[in-house]
């Protein structure tokens, strides 16, 4: 294939995928590539990888389920750093408040108040 073609396809591959991120699917390549691993390009460098044929675009159903993982990885994600911290906050609320109901008591024993 000469240069000029090679481009060609390239261009031709890129006008028919849709506009932004394109999600594709690895396909087995003689150095070594590994087959249905599934990622997010963008659109010009997916139509390069279709043309040299280490990737093929997914189909809507492909895409619906990487969409669906990504999405519950996100989720799994923040509940992984939002529970810690909410723990600690309530903890330390707790604490700030036996703290004050010791000021309370030591205040209400001698008279004055802190």
């Amino acid at each position: 294939m000469n240069v000029r073609t090679y481009f060609q396809n390239i261009r031709r591959v890129e006008h028919d995928l849709p506009a932004g991120d394109v999600v594709v699917i690895s396909l087995i390549t003689p150095d070594g590539g590994v087959a249905g691993r599934v990622m997010e390009l963008d659109r010009s460098l997916a139509a390069r990888m279709i043309v040299d044929g280490r990737f093929r675009p997914a189909n809507q159903d492909e895409v619906d389920a990487y969409r669906e993982e990504l999405q519950r990885e996100q989720e799994e994600a923040e509940s992984r750093f939002i529970e810690p911290r909410t723990q600690m906050i309530v903890a330390i609320h707790e604490s700030q408040k036996k703290i004050q109901q010791r000021k309370k008591k030591q205040g209400g024993e001698d008279g004055t108040v802190s």
